[in-house]
């Protein structure tokens, strides 16, 4: 294998804008491809093949963003071998690219929206619940310790292990991740839930418990969808600020 460390960690630094370029129609393929360049300039030497090679990952796909990085090392191995004249064709990264496009998203959207993000933010709440300003750099920390720890050092699990980086440790490594984080943000849950139903020993009227369980049944509902869109995003500010309005 030819690929430096350097090159694998431009490709990681270019993964963080994978999805810049998002579109409908390829999604986020031109940000793949963008993000395959260094690789492709590394073992491609003529420009012709490596603009014809480029111009093949433009095409389209889609995965989790974070976990993106892990089948970009594992095509840009793949297009070494290709380069060198291995028994790799372009139907063939085709194929793995879609495999790991689908086995890596359905990890990564259990990992990092369904876990990880609520998880982060309980953390975060319990340091901001007595009004610290630390409780907002607490939760940003959580989330892109694991987050930007996955995307920069997946291109070198992907590079190293090839097509067959799940099944070498990789999915049962992050399953077990999933599994102790969920657990753990439980167990914040009900710490989370005793400081505020309980402040100072003195329970909080019948009132506030209603709205506070009313609140957390809607923020979990909220957590277990991936993405919201900027429409009901905008919706919820909307009804936030009429709220705020009314009770002022």
């Amino acid at each position: 294998m030819s690929l430096s460390a350097s090159v694998l960690r431009r490709m990681a630094v270019r993964a963080s804008l994978l999805q810049a370029t998002w579109n409908y129609e390829r999604q986020q393929g031109l940000g793949w491809a963008w993000s395959l360049m260094p690789a492709l300039d590394r073992v491609l030497p003529d420009r012709a093949d490596r603009a014809a090679r480029l111009a093949e990952h433009t095409a389209y796909f889609n995965t989790q963003p974070t976990l993106a990085s892990v089948a970009l090392g594992v095509v840009a191995g793949l297009e070494e071998q290709r380069a060198q004249g291995g028994p790799v064709d372009a139907d063939q990264v085709a194929r793995v690219k879609g495999v790991l496009g689908s086995a890596l998203a359905a990890l990564g959207d259990r990992l990092f929206w369904f876990t990880l993000r609520p998880f982060a933010a309980c953390v975060g709440l319990l340091l901001a619940v007595r009004g610290s300003w630390v409780g907002a750099l607490a939760m940003w920390l959580v989330y892109n310790l694991v987050h930007l720890g996955m995307r920069w050092r997946g291109v070198g699990w992907g590079y190293r292990s090839g097509p067959a980086v799940l099944a070498e440790g990789l999915r049962p490594a992050l399953e077990r991740l999933i599994e102790r984080i969920a657990t753990l943000g439980s167990l914040l849950v009900g710490v989370l839930m005793a400081l505020l139903l309980v402040p100072h020993g003195e329970p909080r009227e019948i009132t506030f418990q209603i709205l506070l369980i009313a609140g957390l049944m809607l923020g979990l509902l909220t957590a277990t969808r991936a993405r919201p869109t900027p429409s009901q995003w905008a919706l919820g500010l909307g009804v936030m600020a009429v709220v705020s309005a009314w009770l002022r």
